[in-house]
């Protein structure tokens, strides 16, 4: 409602009188201000399509039920510059500037991080457990990478991320275990993961991401 609103409902006896009417206006001026941050933080302090940030991202973690605080072992994070060791990962657009004193585990995520977790946290608390199921959910997540998910028979299954190199945080929550899009009993043996931009290398495989000789990259394994 707004202050007109109000001003709306004064009975008729006190109907223009500018005394009167001022008197109420300045009352209820605070709470029509209140009623309008409160009906605006839904969409725009909490829609996780704006994307929230900083507190905002704490709160909706905390109903999502993930913590933005982790405790993963980390290395090749930090921005180097001619660090050939790990070029993948600690070049432009890989690295992150790192703080005075920095520790080797990350105990605080990003925001962006923190948000793809609270992402996960809410698809998986939403998944019906399918295959293709889960692979909308990685491809809502990743738009950025293809997932491919090779499944074992066993109650196992080997996970592909092919199409971009995945920087190390992302990579660190996946190994982890902190991205929680998997069915329960059902074992994450390891990752594939790109280490170019080309589709992965592949026998009898021939689509946009996987190829064969001279088109395909062979894939790292981590787990």
């Amino acid at each position: 409602m707004t202050v007109d609103d109000y001003l709306a409902l004064i009975t008729s006896e006190y109907q223009g009188l500018p005394n009167f009417t001022a008197v109420v206006s300045l009352l209820v001026a605070i709470p029509v201000q209140v009623q309008s941050l409160l009906q605006a933080m839904q969409t725009t302090l909490f829609d996780l399509s704006t994307p929230p940030v900083g507190d905002q991202l704490d709160i909706l973690g905390a109903w999502a039920g993930v913590s933005r605080n982790v405790s993963i072992p980390i290395t090749g994070i930090y921005f180097t510059w001619d660090d050939t060791s790990n070029p993948s990962t600690d070049g432009w657009d890989f690295g992150s500037w790192q703080p005075n004193n920095a520790p080797t585990t990350l105990a605080v995520l990003p925001d962006d991080a923190y948000l793809t977790l609270i992402l996960a946290k809410i698809a998986a608390n939403n998944w019906d457990g399918t295959t293709e199921g889960a692979y909308a959910i990685w491809d809502s997540l990743f738009s950025q990478f293809k997932i491919l998910i090779f499944d074992n028979n066993n109650m196992s299954y080997y996970m592909g991320i092919v199409g971009g190199i995945v920087d190390s945080i992302t990579l660190a929550l996946l190994t982890g275990g902190y991205i929680p899009l998997r069915p329960e009993g059902v074992q994450i043996v390891g990752y594939y993961v790109a280490v170019d931009t080309n589709p992965g290398f592949g026998w009898d495989v021939e689509n946009q991401y996987l190829q064969g000789w001279d088109q395909g990259s062979w894939l790292k394994f981590v787990s």
